[in-house]
């Protein structure tokens, strides 16, 4: 008589008893969780880390230099203008790039004292950032449509043999290869080669230029949490606060100094003579001011660093382990003609050189002073301990 049962683990029939298992999945499951755990963990810290980075303290009240910096308006540009960087020609002329009209202008050489009038040189298609003389009158200006496509180029501006009134010869030589990108300062560090900031993606592009200089290639160089942009800020500011702001490289000492608005860094990182790479990681210099573009005197040993949103300028030691103290040569207490400073070069005549600087403002439009009051963007010379 064939027998039949009903067991938990399945059904029994005639003839040899045949047991259906199941695979027991629980070491798969476990495996995944502690995955997930360590991914939790690792993106955790990270972000903790970030942070903290981003919540840099404040500065404490530095010491203010004995004797400052005399201020001379050179030039003036309607409220509302969002000068943003400089460069001093060989002739003493300068070149300013103006944000919001996506502009560069020519200003004569300021050396009668008065005022001079800005002329109008070239518009580009996106906003222009940082200019560096690759050699004499040869300029590069990256430009970034920052607040809309977020596309990054490199122009060229010739201006060997130009003069005032001329059409300029410019030239888009390379768009940077990542399609959301925001460069902003920048600095040439070899025959060739220059290292360009890139505020939104928190690195430094490595751009290797031909033998004309007319075709460039981008590669990273170096990207670092303390380069990272704050796009908390959006909320309150419904802007990203940028990340990696303003680059200088010290030849002397084979330095790469750059500033991080987001996490109010100064920082440092060694740079390979032979090879332009850098070598070992960076090295915090100072902290605690939303920190802009700047200018170093390798002589003495310091920056002049803009603050921008402070409104001051401060010289900072280029060794942080020097025993020196940071010092503000301007700004503190407020004086209404240093609104929004954003950039600062030295001068080129003899002498100028550690002593005597021009300097470009917003006029308050970023980022409104104390007393609330926006005013015109300047351009002004700087002797510093006047």
């Amino acid at each position: 008589m064939a027998v039949h049962e009903r067991r938990a683990t399945g059904v029994i029939g005639v003839g040899s008893p045949t047991v259906k298992r199941h695979r027991t999945r629980r070491p798969l499951l476990a495996v995944m969780a502690g995955i997930a755990l360590l991914l939790t963990v690792v993106v955790g810290t990270a972000l903790v880390n970030q942070l903290s980075l981003w919540n840099t303290a404040a500065a404490t009240s530095p010491k203010v230099a004995a004797t400052g910096a005399r201020l001379t308006t050179v030039a003036e540009f309607p409220i509302g203008t969002f000068l943003e960087d400089l460069v001093v020609r060989e002739d003493g002329s300068l070149l300013v790039t103006d944000l919001n009209k996506k502009q560069l202008w020519y200003l004569p050489s300021p050396t009668t004292g008065a005022p001079v009038k800005p002329l109008l040189v070239y518009t580009f298609d996106q906003p222009p950032f940082d200019i560096q003389e690759a050699e004499r009158d040869v300029f590069y200006i990256d430009a970034s449509d920052y607040l809309s496509s977020r596309r990054s180029f490199l122009y060229r501006v010739d201006l060997r043999g130009w003069e005032p009134g001329m059409p300029a010869q410019v030239q888009n030589v390379l768009e940077f290869p990542f399609p959301f990108s925001s460069a902003n300062g920048s600095t040439v560090i070899a025959p060739n080669v220059l290292l360009v900031a890139d505020a939104m993606l928190g690195l430094i592009w490595r751009v290797d230029l031909s033998a004309g200089g007319t075709k460039a290639s981008a590669t990273v160089w170096l990207r670092d949490p303390t380069m990272s942009p704050n796009p908390i800020t959006y909320f309150g500011q419904h802007k990203v606060q940028p990340g990696v702001n303003g680059l200088e490289y010290a030849e002397q000492t084979h330095f790469l100094y750059y500033t991080a608005s987001a996490t109010k860094l100064f920082m440092r990182v060694r740079v390979d003579p032979g090879t332009l790479e850098p070598t070992g990681s960076p090295e915090r210099v100072a902290s605690g001011y939303q920190w802009d573009d700047f200018e170093i005197d390798e002589n003495a040993g310091v920056a002049f660093i803009t603050t921008h949103r402070d409104n001051s300028i401060e010289r900072v030691p280029l060794d942080p382990n020097s025993g020196q103290a940071a010092e503000t040569v301007a700004g503190r207490p407020f004086n209404p003609q240093l609104v929004g400073p954003a950039d600062i070069a030295w001068g080129r005549s003899a002498g100028d050189y550690g002593s005597v600087a021009y300097l470009i403002s917003d006029g308050g439009r970023t980022a409104p002073p104390p007393d609330g009051i926006v005013r015109t963007a300047k351009v002004l010379r700087v002797e510093l301990g006047a």
